[in-house]
């Protein structure tokens, strides 16, 4: 009865054996016709807004052990990113200065076009800033405006050091009609909580010192004062703690921090995550957030598959047979004991 089993197995083996070597044949011809597999993934589709204003020349970060400015250390993580964004997702770089943001070009795809979103990324400098203010919450809204106006409504990434300029007292915040949820997007905060002196720069981007306490703007000139019953006489509304839970300092406005409490306040109100910018890991995985991310059908190419089920296939004979003498020596060896 053994032996006659044994024949039967072998038979069979050497059949399946030829079976598997035909389907391995087939597979390798489909592969020649170049087939598509369609099937979900996961991309992305930014707008990237980065302040160019001058708080962001401020420099309170470092790259390699060395002082570098906020927009030297925000650019060079948005470099890193770049490089993790999968295939298929489109990016595009636009600037924010005075209470605007200005788009560079459309969002592009970044496989085949990475190195023109670097070599623009590397070009974006302070010298773009058409203006000494800095109104983040305006230009925050200017940029979901852009967002909308594209085809697809890309998601906003809108990096900032939160310094408005001049300061926002709560009574005269900007309101808008944005609505939470139209477009998704991230806040990226950049710089060091502990304020700073703000460099002074020529047009041609040259150092001229550091901006003095008289020289900026320290309260919201709404606030300043307003006509009263008197004559000559003006009513002054404080800043107080309201100013200060917007970020402002009054008699401080010379330097500048990160406004991180306000950047968590402007994410919250137009439905955005918030992102304290440390590294350019950090920055990668949260322009790769889920709640970024679009499922679109593409078509992979097929021919891997084909090529692994192929290899699998001529591969089954002779693990049939290393499994079959392994069985075969355990049996002898309990037949021996």
């Amino acid at each position: 009865m053994t032996a006659v089993w044994r024949r039967w197995w072998l038979e069979w083996s050497r059949d399946r054996g030829r079976l598997g070597l035909a389907l391995a044949a087939l597979l390798l011809a489909i592969g020649f016709l170049q087939p598509k597999l369609p099937w979900k993934r996961s991309l992305f589709e930014h707008v990237v807004v980065i302040d160019v204003t001058q708080s962001m020349n401020v420099q309170d970060e470092l790259l390699d052990g060395k002082p570098v400015s906020r927009l030297a250390f925000a650019k060079q993580a948005l470099h890193g990113a770049l490089q993790d964004l999968p295939c298929g997702s489109k990016l595009g770089w636009a600037i924010f200065t005075e209470y605007r943001s200005y788009l560079l070009f459309t969002p592009v795809e970044v496989c085949a076009n990475r190195a023109e979103l670097r070599a623009s990324l590397a070009a974006i400098d302070g010298r773009m800033a058409w203006s000494g203010n800095s109104e983040v919450a305006k230009g925050l809204h200017s940029s979901v405006v852009v967002a909308k106006a594209l085809p697809g409504t890309p998601s906003l990434v809108f990096v900032t050091d939160g310094h408005e300029s001049p300061p926002l007292n709560a009574r005269h915040r900007p309101a808008f009609d944005d609505k939470p949820g139209e477009v998704a997007g991230v806040i990226v905060g950049v710089g060091q909580a502990r304020p700073s002196p703000i460099p002074k720069l020529d047009p041609l981007g040259r150092p001229l010192g550091f901006w003095g306490a008289d020289e900026v703007a320290q309260v919201d000139p709404r606030s300043q004062g307003r006509g009263a019953s008197v004559g000559q006489e003006s009513m002054v509304e404080e800043g107080g703690a309201e100013a200060a839970g917007l970020g402002a300092t009054p008699g401080s406005e010379h330097l500048s921090g990160l406004r991180e409490p306000y950047l968590r306040l402007l994410a919250q109100e137009n439905g955005f995550a918030f992102h304290k910018l440390r590294s350019a890991a950090a920055l990668s995985k949260a322009l790769r957030d889920e709640a970024l991310s679009r499922p679109v059908r593409v078509s992979g190419d097929a021919r891997v598959l084909l090529a692994a089920l192929a290899f699998a296939l001529l591969l089954v004979p002779y693990l049939t047979a290393l499994w079959a003498a392994r069985r075969s020596r355990r049996l002898a060896a309990a037949a021996g004991a």
